[in-house]
């Protein structure tokens, strides 16, 4: 059972958090939390703070205030304890062009310490569930942008991570893709999530819960 599992307490607890740009507040004041297992959806306009929430989740950002835990570390003192525990998909995909999109997932299971072998049966196994199996050994650089969030979204899941964090996860994909994508980090049993989207209608009735962020505006957590 995930470490996260075994404890009592939400997968990611949030009170009073606020990020600042300058004199520019991103996020004032957002509380929230979310049990393990569970999906948060967070809506709001451009410059609402959704992508620097996910960012302060994903230990890349600092916050300004507030206390945030995520599966039970505090950050962002605790994030060397959390970065190898979640998966994180972000608005540009972390791949590096000149390699293939294998070459990239295999550098990531280096990264992740997965054992070599264990790591190309995982590898082969992600890249037919995105359906890139037969562009595998192309050039990043090379393929569509749907291509390429399809290897990136393998490349979140591949280390088995307790905890997706997800940003606009439909970005360039067709309809084909999406299905294929959802099987990765769609809604899932033990699968926790926070998914920052524009599509509310695909995304809304999948929640378990959702945060909306308004720019000037408290945050709301139904």
């Amino acid at each position: 059972m995930p470490p996260a599992q075994e404890k009592a307490g939400p997968a990611i607890s949030v009170a009073g958090l606020r990020r600042d740009y300058g004199d520019r507040p991103a996020l004032d004041g957002v509380d929230l939390e979310l049990a393990a297992g569970s999906s948060l959806v967070v809506l709001g306009p451009n410059g609402a703070g959704k992508t620097t929430l996910l960012r302060i989740l994903a230990t890349l950002l600092r916050p300004s205030g507030g206390e945030v835990s995520v599966l039970g570390c505090s950050l962002p003192d605790e994030a060397w304890k959390l970065r190898g525990r979640i998966g994180y998909l972000g608005h540009e995909p972390l791949l590096y062009r000149d390699l293939s999109g294998r070459e990239n997932l295999r550098f990531g299971s280096r990264l992740y310490g997965i054992e070599r072998g264990a790591a190309e049966a995982r590898i082969e196994e992600l890249l037919r569930a995105v359906g890139m199996e037969r562009r595998a050994d192309e050039r990043v650089a090379e393929l569509s942008a749907g291509m390429r969030q399809r290897i990136s979204i393998a490349r979140c899941v591949l280390h088995e991570p307790e905890l997706l964090l997800l940003d606009e996860p439909d970005s360039n994909l067709d309809a084909e893709g999406r299905e294929l994508a959802r099987g990765l980090i769609g809604p899932g049993p033990g699968r926790t999530r926070v998914v920052v989207t524009h599509d509310p209608e695909r995304h809304e009735a999948e929640a378990d819960q959702v945060l909306r962020l308004g720019i000037g505006e408290r945050a709301v957590v139904s």
